[in-house]
């Protein structure tokens, strides 16, 4: 998950819950429902890459526009890596060679410049622009932060999707479907992510919600087999855009 001597990285914790959950199990066969024909696939922010490499076809050129080393690093460990483009979406030194579909899951490029970041997207894509945006009501900044409660996390709960349609205005996409899926991670030192969690909430060493905040979590984990799982309902919409 992460160096163990080292301290806790959200994006690695984060990655590595997607390989517990049931995410691509959930949100892959409507994707290929609405996309039946991916092609060349441009990833944006393409993450531990678990999505893109369960949608790129064998053959197909995936290409990974991902900033994070952390990430590039669990993408260069894939079977099959894609071409990595080391930088974000909006930096000007990105050249990508357009693919026929372009991804986007989790991206918080559309939640802070949807218009911006569709534009970006048609240029990179030839035939479909494919998003996967947050649709239920649960804090975003947080990792299981809905696992808390929201006097302690304070972070805004509106759905991502009602944030992203209103400002696109009339280049709404051609197809919106939204599906459930639950986010679980496995940890292997509970303790030691409580004090994570309570360092990433700005609480000071001594504050004496820490043992509160450690035993809410023990109540709320399963044991399995590596250490113990926290879950959590998430909801998924997948906006779909055909160019042509």
């Amino acid at each position: 998950m992460t160096d163990p001597d080292g301290p806790l990285d959200p994006l690695a914790l984060y990655a590595s819950a997607i390989d517990t959950s049931d995410y691509i199990a959930r949100v892959v066969p409507p994707i290929r429902a609405l996309v039946p024909a991916i092609g060349d696939l441009v990833d944006i922010g393409a993450g531990g890459g678990q999505l893109g490499d369960a949608l790129a076809p064998a053959g197909a050129r995936w290409t990974a526009i991902e900033p994070s080393p952390t990430m590039r690093a669990r993408l260069g460990a894939l079977s099959r890596p894609p071409t990595m483009i080391p930088h974000g979406w909006d930096d000007p030194a990105v050249s990508c060679p357009p693919g026929d579909t372009v991804l986007a899951a989790t991206m918080p490029g559309y939640l802070t410049d949807p218009a911006r970041f569709l534009a970006r997207c048609r240029q990179w894509s030839r035939r479909h622009i494919v998003w996967l945006v947050p649709a239920q009501a649960a804090p975003r900044g947080l990792i299981l932060a809905a696992c808390l409660p929201r006097d302690w996390h304070r972070e805004d709960e509106t759905p991502g999707i009602d944030r992203v349609l209103p400002a696109l205005g009339e280049d709404r996409p051609d197809h919106h479907v939204a599906v459930d899926w639950t986010f679980s991670l496995v940890l292997p030192d509970l303790p030691r992510f409580a004090a994570f969690q309570a360092d990433r909430l700005g609480w000071s060493a001594d504050d004496a919600r820490r043992p509160a905040l450690l035993a809410h979590l023990c109540a709320q984990a399963d044991p399995v087999p590596g250490g113990l799982r926290l879950s959590c309902h998430r909801r998924s919409a997948i906006l779909v855009w055909t160019l042509s």
